[in-house]
């Protein structure tokens, strides 16, 4: 009779390496779902204010470095800085955030699938219907919790423009890519 083969150990490189890989993996599987966040302000004066701040901290920060040892330069850089920090500010006060995560693969294209497109639009090239899924898209993409009803009342009852910024920061964030393909 002869005896059972002898299990055969794990090399320590291999159970390393699978280690390595749990963690890795652990670590992808926590990965935060991309967010787009759309601001909405009624009061132009002051995005024009922060736009203002903005484009005056990058002059002062560009002069600033250009000039390591002027400390009147870096002081209008900080002045600039704060100034641009406080118009921020105020305009996020007059502001309202809407919120959009990136959907999982699986469940973007089950609401696509349930808005399929009218026979026009597929002749038209169109993967979905434009009636339908945008309410339903920003809808299920808001972490603030709009209904699709609210989402078709701001669709529809907002300008062009607004509607369509509502509708471009649900549909981009589904589109965004995190990851990128390295030479190795």
């Amino acid at each position: 009779m002869s005896r059972p083969a002898q299990a055969k150990r794990p090399s320590p490189s291999a159970t390393s390496a699978e280690g390595a890989w749990s963690a890795k993996m652990e670590r992808l599987r926590r990965r935060r779902k991309a967010q787009n966040r759309l601001r909405i302000c009624d009061d132009a004066q002051l995005h024009q204010r922060y736009e203002e701040a903005e484009q005056a901290a990058r002059r002062a920060r560009f002069v600033a470095e250009a000039n390591p040892g002027d400390e009147l330069a870096a002081r209008q850089a900080t002045d600039a800085d704060a100034a641009r920090d406080q118009a921020l500010q105020a305009l996020d006060a007059a502001s309202e955030f809407l919120t959009f995560r990136a959907l999982p693969r699986p469940v973007l294209e089950e609401l696509i699938s349930e808005h399929p497109p009218t026979e026009q639009q597929a002749e038209e090239g169109a993967i979905f219907n434009a009636d339908t899924f945008p309410a339903a898209l920003v809808a299920a993409a808001s972490v603030d919790g709009m209904s699709r009803e609210e989402a078709e009342e701001l669709l529809n009852g907002w300008s062009a423009p607004d509607a369509n910024a509502l509708w471009d920061a649900a549909w981009q964030i589904q589109q965004e890519s995190r990851v990128e393909l390295g030479k190795g």
